[in-house]
């Protein structure tokens, strides 16, 4: 994990409110997006927004089903960020 990705990583979850969607989708082995709106009460264009940031910082891939929209896990990203911050 490069210092770069690292720091994309630190800058995604420090927002409250997208770690608390990270943890959702992190529990689950694939969400909904529809589930995700349901579950916090923030609009559909800031939900995006999260997942754009979540997406961009690795720790998330999005997937496509018609009109529809999956969020699933990197799991492998995580564990090398949590690797990153044993070193310090």
């Amino acid at each position: 994990l490069s210092a770069r990705e690292a720091g994309a990583i630190s800058r995604a979850v420090s927002d409250p409110r997208r770690f608390q969607i990270f943890q959702r989708i992190a529990a689950q082995s694939c969400s909904a997006c529809s589930d995700l709106r349901a579950a916090f009460p923030i609009s559909a264009a800031t939900l995006s927004h999260h997942l754009k940031e979540l997406e961009a910082a690795g720790l998330i891939e999005t997937r496509r089903r018609g009109k529809f929209v999956d969020a699933a896990f990197c799991r492998a990203k995580w564990k090398a960020y949590l690797a990153e911050l044993k070193k310090v």
